[in-house]
Parts: C-alpha cells; sequence; structure tokens
C-alpha cells in the first residue's frame, strides 16, 4: 500500500484494500492452478506407465503362450498344460506392472498444499491490516 500522508479518505483506503486483496486472490489462484496441473502432470506419467505396463504384459503373453505351446507340445505335452503354464506367467508379471503404476497413482496428493498456506496466511495478514 502507498502512504500519501492524511489527506486519504477513508473509502480511498478500502478501495485500494479491495484492489490489492483481488492482486492477491488472483495470484494466489494462479499459484494453486500451477501446483494442480503440476500434481496432474505426475498422475499422467503414472497412467501412461500403466497403459504400456498393460500393452507389453500382453504382447509378452501371447509371444510366450505361442512359443511354448509349440515348444511342449513338439516335446509331447498337452497344448492346453503349455497354455496354462504360459499364461500364468504372462499373467503374473502384468498383475505386477498394474500394480506398481496403481501404487504410483495413489501416493499422488492433487491438494495445491502451498497454494492452501500461503492464502491462509493472506486472509490473516487483511484480518490484521483491517482491525
Amino acid at each position: 500500500m502507498q502512504q500519501e500522508g492524511d489527506d486519504r479518505s477513508l473509502a480511498d483506503l478500502f478501495g485500494d484494500l479491495a484492489r490489492e486483496t483481488s492482486t492477491l486472490v488472483r495470484q494466489e489462484v494462479d499459484l494453486a492452478v500451477a501446483e494442480v496441473t503440476e500434481k496432474v502432470s505426475s498422475l499422467g506419467k503414472s497412467a501412461a506407465t500403466l497403459a504400456v505396463g498393460g500393452l507389453i504384459a500382453f504382447v509378452g503373453l501371447l509371444a510366450l503362450v505361442a512359443a511354448l505351446i509349440l515348444m511342449l507340445g513338439a516335446a509331447g505335452l498337452p497344448l492346453w498344460v503349455a497354455a496354462l503354464v504360459v499364461g500364468i506367467v504372462a499373467a503374473g508379471v502384468g498383475y505386477l506392472l498394474v500394480s506398481r503404476a496403481q501404487a504410483a497413482m495413489k501416493r499422488v496428493d492433487l491438494v495445491p498444499h502451498k497454494a492452501v498456506q500461503s492464502l491462509h496466511e493472506d486472509v490473516d495478514l487483511v484480518k490484521e491490516q483491517v482491525r
């Protein structure tokens, strides 16, 4: 706030306070948006990892099923036994990748803590100035 002496009216002072408070609130909202954007970006990366993990598990399942079924069939085992073994292994790998990505996504906290704290401090400051 500017200090211009005693010639400023109470209305002018409250007008300045309202303008400065409005500017402050806009800046706090911008900070909150920046924080949430950063956190959503992290969440997006985890979602991409989840999708890639699922795709790799599926491709691995297909390749292993084909290779092992053919190999075990040539060795004299029934084809359904080979398909079962390969399916269990591929499903286990896929499960591990999906679990890891889900755990990473659960750790992301979307609350903009810095902006909320700063806004509380600003509210306290405005309350002190009005007194």
